[in-house]
């Protein structure tokens, strides 16, 4: 065979993902809130983007004369604070410094006013209001104070700090110590002198290795770690299980010292870590609203105030092109502008694609907006995305951390696909988390002397539902929903019953 060069065509489809397509793709499943971080980096590196100011509600009434803030009253107001006493006559009153009842007072001169020229008030020393606002203090800080008193060498100071951040938000130490005392080059009976010094800091219970240990310290400050209490704390598995035969037996004690001690133990704080801070709190603030509608349908509106709106400043393009001669700098303006066009589009794709996902949703889960979540039909990604003529990976990212707000509460999109349960009888499928919602009820409708089991709970859904579930699926549904098993639930009622 003679080798060549030659020309061939061929023709063949592909799919090329651009940097704009790729940028437009990801924007599908941003968050509002990490959306709006994306378009505030995008206004300060692109010049042809701005924001577009919201316009005034057309609802607001313009301010007219009647009013205004110095209204009738204020006269009156004037007259009744001139009658009150200065600070001077208050701190007086109380025989201590005018910074001691008001340390927000600025420094008063010898006119008795503020610190101004000519005795003038000047207001713009004043401090914010937000320099009073108190926020949780954090873990860590609070334990590294009681550690730096507690502690009297700089190793042991340093072991603490290690310690510290080795603990989880709920205040438990979640490395052993041998690592710790590898890693700080140290002996473990150093490591282990430290850990006890720290169990006394406040909140007490942390630092411990495991709920035992937690409850422990709490109760040994308390002067209530008996023998006894401290059989019970070696038996908390049954104490779990609600076998209190079992645990009278391995403890040694009555029936009534057991229920005293379980209600001592019931008064402590299983994760004393969580009184604190361990981060900024964010709500959850809804995509998308859905309201009933006039004409008895559903209206869906999208929540406008979360989403950012960005105009291309093409005033300052031309402007600006205009002057430019370098090839670079007219390169640069043309990036810019292109960008700036294809955010605007991309946004308001996004936005058009989350009202058509959201209507179709609603509209396949009518029932369940009508009338609760016995009537929640199954429903998937593919059945979303056929309706709406979309793939099903645009689906799935246009419903991660987007909200619904119905009138039966705040729901994540993503809540409403379920996979479907077949009818024994023929008849509609039943969403798994509607069938999960029926366990329940049984579950917390069922009497002291009749606890179900699950057998009998896949019978009753069978009888009732035409639910056909096995025995082992009734038992995944309760556990994911940490419903304790029909033993343990006797137990616990059986207990309530005794107590009360």
């Amino acid at each position: 065979m003679a080798l060549g060069p030659r020309l061939e065509f061929r023709q063949a489809q592909s799919l090329a993902l651009t940097p704009q397509l790729m940028q437009s793709i990801r924007l599908l499943q941003l968050s509002h809130l990490e959306l709006n971080d994306f378009v505030e980096a995008e206004l300060l590196r692109n010049p042809m983007l701005e924001r577009a100011e919201a316009e005034p509600s057309a609802g607001l009434a313009e301010p007219s004369d009647a009013a205004e803030p110095m209204g009738s009253d204020f006269p009156q107001s004037l007259e009744i604070a001139a009658h009150l006493p200065s600070a001077e006559a208050i701190a007086e009153s109380f025989d201590t410094a005018v910074e001691n009842v008001f340390p927000e007072q600025p420094s008063l001169n010898g006119n008795g006013a503020a610190g101004g020229r000519d005795g003038a008030v000047d207001w713009s020393e004043a401090p914010d209001l937000d320099q009073f606002l108190t926020a949780r203090p954090r873990l860590s800080d609070h334990l590294q104070r009681q550690a730096n008193l507690l502690l009297r060498t700089a190793s042991d100071r340093l072991i603490a700090r290690a310690l510290i951040g080795q603990l989880d938000e709920a205040g438990y130490l979640t490395a052993p110590l041998e690592s710790t005392a590898e890693q700080l080059g140290t002996e473990l009976a150093d490591v282990t002198a430290v850990l006890e010094a720290l169990h006394g800091c406040e909140p007490l219970g942390v630092f411990a290795r495991d709920l035992a240990e937690c409850l422990a310290i709490q109760l040994r400050e308390a002067d209530r770690l008996d023998p006894l209490m401290g059989a019970l704390l070696a038996n908390l598995p049954l104490l779990a299980e609600h076998n209190l035969t079992a645990l009278q037996r391995a403890i040694g004690c009555d029936r009534e010292d057991l229920l005293d001690m379980i209600a001592e133990l019931r008064r402590l704080d299983p994760r004393p870590g969580l009184a604190f801070d361990s981060g900024p709190a964010e709500a959850v603030v809804p995509d998308v609203f859905v309201r009933p509608g006039a004409d008895g349908g559903w209206a869906i509106e999208l929540n406008s105030e979360v989403l950012p709106r960005v105009l291309v400043d093409r005033v300052y393009y031309a402007t600006v092109s205009k002057r430019t001669r370098e090839p670079g700098d007219k390169a640069f303006l043309s990036d810019c502008l292109a960008s700036a066009n294809w955010l605007a589009k991309s946004l308001d794709q996004r936005a058009q694609t989350i009202v058509k996902t959201a209507a179709e949703i609603v509209r396949q889960q009518d029932g369940f907006l009508r009338h609760g979540v016995a009537h929640l039909r199954p429903m998937t990604l593919k059945m979303v995305a056929e309706a709406i003529d979309m793939h099903e990976s645009t689906v799935s990212r246009v419903t991660s951390n987007k909200y619904l707000a119905t009138p039966r509460g705040l729901f994540e999109m993503k809540y409403f696909f379920t996979t479907a349960i077949a009818a024994s009888d023929g008849g509609s499928d039943h969403s798994a988390e509607a069938v999960r919602h029926r366990i329940r009820q049984l579950i917390d409708g069922e009497a002291a002397s009749d606890i179900l089991s699950d057998d009998t709970i896949a019978a009753l859904l069978k009888r009732e539902q035409g639910i056909e579930l096995a025995r082992r699926t009734v038992a995944k549904y309760r556990e994911a929903m940490n419903i304790p098993s029909s033993v343990i639930r006797r137990r616990q009622k059986r207990d309530l019953a005794t107590v009360a």
